[in-house]
């Protein structure tokens, strides 16, 4: 009997062990007594079980009670796992015969004697098949009534030969077994399974070492391979606990040593970084447990939903500047980088044992490649000299087949970090030097590395403040320094002169640039006073400034840097709150701007810093706006800014070219002239000549009282790329109430999110309705057949009858509620109310308000749907049944129907916005 199972799970041969054992013999704790005693062999097995469970409850309870800020985390987890095993050898007792031929021991992380309140508990009976088959009820007694107990129990039962067996096969089980603990076995049993496991007989150092390398590099690339992330797993992510695991399992492999401590004896781990370690080992430790507790399971992903309990056990409170939960969050992020960095070494110098020293190779006179990693030359070095560290950063960015920064370097580095000066007090030689990195090869390549190791948070301390800061919102997906380094990496990707379909013209524009640093300056700078209080985007501008003065930049070119970090956020909200086919809208921007210079350089950084916010944020749509909005100034730049707007000039020029692309499409003037006559005179000055050719066309077989519906793609490839596919949708009809809520309901109940929205009123009472639209799955195709056919089939019915479909919100959106915000004011000619909305999203938000628009017979005119993670912010431009601005009443009328249709505990969900 290989395996034996009875109401419980098998075991799976998955491992918490990790580095360092806490203590398996604790002294007795009054505080923690349990008011009873088990396995006193009274009473039948159901009452035991009873009595054994309330017993753990109340250690859980008292345990729970003591955890705190200030905690001693160690000494819980081997509490807990305390209070276990005596349980577990209570129960033994019970079932199994004394002197029988089995032994049990503790594995995986409750055989290194530490227990979470939630985690699994792995258990090892060690007995040959005979003795299983002749106790097989005995060990389905025990194993039934631990789970009566209610304790998470998988275990497996094994004779010497057949954990041999199982560990060759699965280095996921040897590593659960090289940690095991005796429960109740005597020598033997301990000397037999010791032996069974043994490096001579399966998996030597070499290649333990090899697959667990490999095991955490794949398990490093499921998150991403970064911990950066909003709701992190602190646990199985990149910098957890498990990294600090894997680290302790390899140096038993290969030292037979029990925790990392034991490692600084043998040169392998200076004092400060094993000390490093075990702090950050108990930070980590402090949020699992607390983790456990808030979420009442074994939940390893800090998730929203116990984000601010967590914080708040853990005694982080609000202050001015920062939630407690971004200061609980900004701890982890923290923690999980110095651990990345460290076992990073210790990697290196865990595969230099197998591998042995090579010779060095020489780089230059001061650094030298060993085994593919760069290493100084110098015993000393750098000695304090910052010029020394730049200079390794300078010759790693010469060098591309650099495999990595040599453990003994990086070692080095880390200790002279405290000693290096921040660039106001730099010499002109190091600053110098820090500018030809930004001019030179991989820029970005170094400015990463820099700050990974620690060195640009030393050298720009003000970037060091916000490393590890995150958000607590659903727009922001990393931290501020995550984020800075994400838009230096797509600003690269522009410089790379390889074309990315994602960005449509970019990389058509940075060669235009005069100075490139100049524009991954004010990528670093943009964010970096995020957290300060007042205006981020000011505050940044100053410290731009006086950095780029201290380097030596020109008046200008310093000038253009605080400019761009000041008006970083300007042309994204231009594009996605103003109707930029306005000539004013336009024309206001450019004198913003001022020269195609800064338009270059503004339009590059507002694509890089979008699409470094958050995967789900950049899109085809928000591509096509912001070049539609970058053309059009440079057109007025080059045109001049003192030419005023001439709509009867635009409103010919732009039917002149209409008129050209439809004679190419085959139709007469006659024709032309014809649909030109059926069209609203606006269209010509809100449409580019493309799209009312496409209209226009469309409609050439229309007849009085039909519905037309047209739709195209637009931008976007096949979804794959997960950029997503903009589709844009064309609805003509009688003008008819309650067709824009019935399109909106639509598009919702098929998975399409509306970006923008257009309605014109064309001759006898027809209606022209413009919709840009994405799919809210990114990855989908997006069939613009398909989604017309939809529109037709539901615009042929009554009205009345179009809904979108009642759904589930969200379990992030829970989380991030407020009150919403109506406001109103007159558009500039005073024709009609600029309706502003500010409220939390969720799936159907957008059918929602459309019905309540409908609800008081107002007309939408136009349309801007922005969404900024759990934050809706949407722009309509509304009149009364009339085509009148509203009045104070119907103002007040709309805010009581949003009220009772947007109230998060009242309001209906609805499909994807």
């Amino acid at each position: 009997m290989g395996t034996h199972r009875r109401r419980h799970r098998r075991w799976r041969g998955r491992a918490d062990a990790g580095p360092g054992r806490a203590a398996a013999h604790v002294s007795a704790d009054p505080g923690l007594a349990p008011e009873g005693a088990v396995g006193d062999g009274l009473g039948g097995d159901a009452a035991w079980a009873r009595q054994a469970r309330d017993n753990l409850a109340h250690v859980d309870v008292r345990l729970a009670r003591r955890y705190g800020p200030r905690v001693t985390i160690e000494r819980l987890l081997a509490l807990r796992a305390r209070a276990v095993d005596e349980l577990l050898r209570a129960a033994w007792a019970r079932c199994i015969p004394a002197g029988a031929p089995l032994a049990l021991f503790a594995v995986g992380g409750y055989g290194r004697g530490e227990l979470f309140p939630r985690s699994d508990i792995d258990l090892l009976v060690l007995a040959e098949p005979q003795a299983q088959r002749a106790l097989e009820g005995e060990l389905s007694r025990f194993c039934a009534l631990v789970w009566d107990v209610g304790l998470p129990v998988g275990h497996a039962v094994r004779s010497a030969d057949e954990c041999t067996v199982a560990a060759a096969g699965d280095q996921t089980i040897l590593t659960a077994l090289i940690e095991s603990r005796p429960l109740v076995a005597d020598a033997a049993a301990q000397a037999a399974l010791a032996a069974a496991v043994s490096p001579q007989r399966v998996w030597p150092p070499r290649e333990f070492f090899e697959a667990k390398r490999a095991e955490l590099q794949v398990r490093h690339q499921r998150f991403g391979d970064t911990s950066d992330n909003l709701e992190p797993n602190i646990k199985d992510g990149p910098g957890g606990l498990r990294d600090l695991h894997t680290l302790g399992w390899m140096a038993l492999r290969a030292f037979g040593v029990h925790g990392l401590d034991a490692v600084v004896g043998l040169g392998q781990l200076g004092p400060d970084e094993a000390a490093a370690l075990a702090r950050e080992r108990r930070a980590l430790g402090r949020l699992r447990f607390g983790l456990h507790l808030v979420a009442g399971r074994p939940e390893e992903r800090l998730r929203f939903d116990y984000q601010k309990a967590l914080a708040h056990l853990l005694g982080h409170a609000d202050d001015a500047h920062s939630l407690g939960v971004e200061k609980m969050m900004q701890g982890f992020y923290r923690s999980a980088a110095i651990v990345r960095r460290i076992s990073d070494r210790l990697l290196q110098r865990f595969e230099e044992t197998f591998e042995g020293e090579a010779e060095p190779e020489s780089l230059d006179p001061d650094f030298v490649l060993l085994r593919g990693y760069l290493a100084a030359s110098a015993s000393y070095w750098p000695e304090g000299d910052l010029r020394e560290v730049l200079a390794l950063f300078t010759t790693w960015a010469a060098h591309p087949r650099v495999r990595g920064l040599h453990s003994r370097t990086a070692r080095a580095l880390a200790e002279a970090l405290p000693q290096l000066p921040p660039y106001t007090h730099a010499g002109p030689a190091a600053r110098a030097r820090f500018m030809a990195l930004l001019r030179g090869p991989r820029a970005v390549e170094s400015l990463t590395r820099m700050a990974r190791l620690g060195v640009l948070g030393q050298y720009l301390p003000a970037f060091a403040k916000v490393s590890g800061r995150m958000q607590f919102d659903l727009f922001h997906a990393y931290t501020v320094d995550q984020h800075t380094l994400m838009v230096l990496r797509n600003l690269s990707g522009f410089a790379s002169g390889q074309a990315d379909e994602r960005f449509s013209i970019a990389h058509g524009v940075w060669p235009r640039l005069r100075k490139p640093e100049l524009l991954l300056l004010a990528g670093l700078f943009h964010d970096i006073a995020k957290g300060r209080g007042g205006d981020h985007s000011e505050l940044g501008a100053v410290d731009a400034r006086e950095f780029c003065a201290s380097h030596g930049l020109s008046e200008a070119d310093t000038g253009l840097v605080a400019w761009l970090v000041e008006q970083h956020l300007r042309m994204s909200t231009t594009a996605q709150k103003q109707d930029i086919s306005d000539p004013d809208v336009v024309h206001a921007f450019a004198r913003l701007v001022g020269d195609r210079d800064r338009l270059d350089y503004l339009y590059l950084l507002t694509c890089a810093d979008i699409a470094g916010t958050s995967p789900e944020l950049w899109n085809a749509w928000k591509d096509r706006l912001l070049a539609d909005l970058y053309l059009a100034t440079r057109r007025v730049l080059r045109e001049g800014l003192e030419v005023p707007v001439d709509a009867e000039a635009r409103d010919a020029e732009t039917r002149a070219s209409v008129h050209a692309l439809l004679r190419e499409r085959g139709f007469d003037d006659a024709v032309i002239e014809r649909q030109f006559a059926q069209m609203p005179a606006e269209g010509f000055l809100r449409f580019r000549p493309e799209q009312l050719a496409w209209q226009a066309s469309s409609l050439v077989q229309v007849q009085p009282g039909d519905t037309r519906v047209a739709v195209r793609r637009i931008s976007g490839g096949d979804g794959d790329d997960g950029q997503g596919v903009a589709l844009e949708v064309f609805v003509h009809s009688p003008d008819r109430d309650g067709l824009f809520a019935a399109i909106v309901a639509t598009l919702d109940r098929h998975g399409y999110g509306v970006h923008q929205a257009r309605v014109l009123m064309g001759p006898n009472d027809t209606v022209f309705d413009t919709f840009e639209v994405l799919p809210a799955d990114r990855f989908a195709s997006g069939d613009p057949a398909q989604l017309q056919a939809e529109l037709c089939d539901a615009l042929a019915g009554a009205l009345d009858q179009v809904r979108a479909p009642r759904r589930v919100v969200p379990r992030q959106l829970r989380h991030f509620r407020f009150t919403p915000r109506a406001e109103f004011n007159l558009s500039a000619d005073g024709r009609r109310s600029l309706f502003s909305l500010v409220c939390p999203d969720r799936p159907g938000l957008l059918a929602d308000v459309a019905q309540a628009l409908r609800a008081c017979r107002l007309r939408v005119h136009d349309a801007r749907i922005a969404t900024f993670g759990e934050r809706a912010e949407d722009l309509f431009q509304i009149t009364d049944e009339h085509d009148h601005p509203l009045d104070e009443a119907a103002q007040q009328a709309l805010r009581a129907e949003l009220r009772a249709r947007l109230d998060p505990d009242t309001s209906p969900a609805g499909s994807p916005r």
